[in-house]
């Protein structure tokens, strides 16, 4: 019997990949492109990122489109975490199955019908629609899929771990910052992750939540798309999956030195209770 991968499961996974990928390639290839035409190729030029620079609205959009991500991403890993912990370790509690629902709620909800019956709550609250709100949308859909990737991990816990800190005389507070964050956080800061890159991508429910100089990147580009792609769009395009891809490489490998010094004090207080 062969143990390695058939032609049809390499052809399949190459194929796949392509499709996801081919398509940033062109466009990180494209934004070096001399020629205004983005699909013609007109010679090797760094000419469009010098003109990103000198267009002042695409910048201010990708600014408050950041600023947009950091902070709702930070948000919703705060609380996602928290309704994390309350699903896993509350038991059975009365509005349980209520509280589940509301935060499982936007993983199945359309995103027009979340933007919509968010611009509907602003609008009876009298709340000026702008950055902050755009904020809280965010962090609505956003918590949710930080929730379900922290409660997988807790699932999993080894809640021995804790009950041996607090026999030692850790109370519940320091138990949870020493023992059980550090041994999540790598699910965290995954969520964390998760919940950035869905913000950044954003468009239906920014559309809906946002108000006058709170325009995203994503709304920029999509207005000036309909008039036709230029090649500043992909300069700026470029930069941004630059941008992520270091931010998940760096994240990627702190994690990854975590684990591996979790994994040595493991080691280590096993050795000494041998």
């Amino acid at each position: 019997m062969r143990n390695g991968p058939s032609w049809f499961n390499v052809t399949s996974v190459a194929l796949g990949l392509g499709f996801l990928y081919l398509p940033i390639v062109l466009l990180v290839i494209y934004s070096f492109n001399d020629s205004r035409l983005v699909t013609v190729w007109g010679g090797f030029s760094t000419r469009w990122y010098g003109e990103m620079l000198n267009n002042q609205q695409l910048l201010d959009a990708a600014w408050v489109t950041l600023r947009v991500a950091f902070l709702s991403a930070s948000i919703a890993t705060f609380l996602g975490t928290l309704a994390a912990l309350v699903l896993v370790r509350s038991g059975r509690f009365l509005g349980r199955t209520l509280f589940s629902g509301m935060v499982y709620a936007p993983l199945v909800m359309p995103e027009v019908i979340l933007g919509l019956s968010l611009l509907l709550l602003f609008v009876a609250v009298d709340q000026a629609r702008g950055f902050w709100t755009i904020i809280i949308a965010h962090t609505t859909f956003a918590m949710c899929y930080v929730a379900v990737v922290v409660q997988s991990r807790l699932t999993g816990f080894d809640a021995s771990l804790e009950e041996a800190a607090q026999d030692l005389g850790c109370p519940p507070l320091r138990t949870f910052f020493s023992v059980t964050l550090p041994i999540i956080l790598p699910s965290v800061i995954a969520g964390w992750m998760l919940a950035f890159t869905l913000s950044l991508d954003d468009l239906v429910v920014a559309s809906f939540t946002t108000g006058p100089g709170a325009t995203t990147l994503p709304m920029k580009i999509y207005s000036q798309v309909r008039l036709g792609v230029t090649p500043e769009i992909n300069a700026i395009s470029t930069v941004l999956v630059g941008l992520v891809a270091v931010v998940v490489i760096a994240v990627s490998l702190m994690t990854k030195r975590q684990e591996v010094r979790r994994q040595r004090d493991i080691r280590l207080a096993e050795a000494q209770q041998a």
